[in-house]
């Protein structure tokens, strides 16, 4: 795999339940975590001393992250609505020549920003609330 332009890591939104996706739009920078806890399951007989992890354990979770510029008042609304409804809709993160990783995330913060000689700013930070889904592309 050749190396790829970050503007085509994509964050979208289920703009109506329907599926109907859109990109939240202005994003300059965006970041997908995937995280999974340990089981720490070492004994006195774990072999040399050695820890042991519970194969299959502990909770897996994603975050995305994300922070850009104000371009579309239509995704801007729907992030501020999921944010105060506290709803988990379905959002998608595009990985250029990877795939696609689906599922429901919260909102978990919004924040907005400004310089009297800038242009307005914000970030989202967001969290899995649910099992994903991946598709190759």
């Amino acid at each position: 795999m050749s190396a790829q332009s970050g503007k085509d890591l994509l964050v979208k939104v289920d703009m109506d339940g329907n599926g109907v996706f859109e990109t939240l739009a202005g994003l300059r920078a965006t970041r997908l975590s995937f995280n999974a806890e340990q089981i720490d399951v070492t004994s006195l007989e774990s072999a040399g001393g050695w820890r042991e992890l519970l194969t299959g354990g502990g909770v897996k979770s994603a975050s995305i992250s994300g922070s850009g510029v104000f371009r579309d008042a239509a995704t801007d609304a729907r992030a501020r609505q999921i944010f105060f409804d506290g709803a988990t809709p379905a959002f998608q993160v595009v990985i250029p020549d990877f795939g696609i990783v689906e599922g429901h995330f919260q909102i978990t913060g919004i924040e907005y920003a400004g310089s009297h000689d800038g242009e307005a700013t914000y970030e989202v930070s967001l969290a899995s609330a649910g099992a994903l889904i991946f598709s190759a592309i």
